[in-house]
């Protein structure tokens, strides 16, 4: 059985050493395809396509206005010249983290969720909250893997079908 204190692993030798680099209204259209393919295989169970179809468009106006924002980081996963992924945050609020089907299981997306955590200290936080879907195990598995932790506050998503979300915290320190 694994520790429950985090092992520090390397990075992959594949992987750069910085992947995150700011989003642009041109990484748009190839962002909603790799946004798109990871909530329909992950959280396909939860929004079911037939009954609430991946909304791209009010997706796509939610980036643009998170663009707009200064108070809103967002943030272009690129790997080998393509978009693998997105993240964005707002102050000490994790908003968006997400990478593409295809890299799932390499590691990927823990160096991005690390890079993004580096951002937020470096915005001077010492403490960081975000919103998991409270059916989206594998997810929740992930974060507490990293070490977040449930408040027990919780708020239904503005997305039909309107499913729970809980609130998780962890400290930066």
């Amino acid at each position: 059985r694994a520790s429950a204190a985090r092992v520090a692993r390397p990075l992959l030798p594949w992987l750069p050493m910085s992947v995150l680099r700011p989003l642009t209204l041109a990484d748009l259209d190839e962002l909603l395809v790799v946004q798109r393919e990871g909530a329909v295989e992950a959280l396909g169970h939860i929004f079911p396509q037939d009954q609430n179809p991946f909304p791209t468009e009010r997706i796509r106006e939610r980036w643009l206005a998170e663009l707009a924002d200064p108070a809103v980081d967002c943030f272009a996963v690129v790997l080998h010249r393509r978009i693998a992924g997105f993240a964005a945050t707002r102050g000490e609020e994790f908003l968006h983290l997400g990478t593409a089907r295809d890299t799932w299981g390499s590691g990927l997306a823990e160096q991005v969720h690390d890079a993004v955590l580096d951002h937020l200290r470096a915005g001077g936080h010492t403490h960081a909250r975000l919103r998991v879907l409270v059916e989206n195990a594998r997810a929740i598995r992930f974060y507490t893997r990293l070490g977040w932790r449930p408040t027990g506050v919780t708020e239904r998503t503005d997305f039909a079908p309107h499913p729970l979300l809980r609130v998780y915290e962890r400290d930066l320190a």
